[in-house]
């Protein structure tokens, strides 16, 4: 399936040092909606962040569809939304949410029963 990224790679710039890969939905890289919930989880290996990153409209049906989830390295989706920066060495675990059209991300209880993209 060929997906057409709202941000171009050759448009995408390094914001952040590398810090490993994340999972993202296409709500985000795709549609080109800002981030709406984020949280981190212990990474699954060495190259994981362990951070997850939605829009947060994405319906249950939606993100076990794993046809509208992808691997990214963590400075992509900051290209996307920059307001999730400074947020990005939060250690594991945590969660983050924005509540209405506000501009930041607020931390919010992280629920341990994650599964929704791994």
């Amino acid at each position: 399936m060929h997906k057409k990224f709202a941000i171009p790679g050759n448009q995408i710039c390094d914001l952040i040092p590398s810090m490993g890969y994340c999972y993202a939905t296409d709500r985000i890289t795709v549609d080109g909606c800002r981030v709406g919930y984020m949280y981190r989880e212990m990474p699954d290996d060495n190259g994981d962040s362990g951070w997850r990153f939605f829009a947060g409209d994405e319906s249950q049906e939606y993100v076990d569809d794993a046809a509208h989830t992808m691997l990214y390295d963590v400075n992509t989706i900051a290209n996307y939304d920059e307001s999730i920066i400074p947020l990005l060495i939060t250690p594991p675990p945590c969660a983050f949410e924005r509540v209405g059209n506000v501009s930041e991300l607020i931390q919010i209880a992280f629920e341990e029963d994650h599964d929704d993209l791994n």
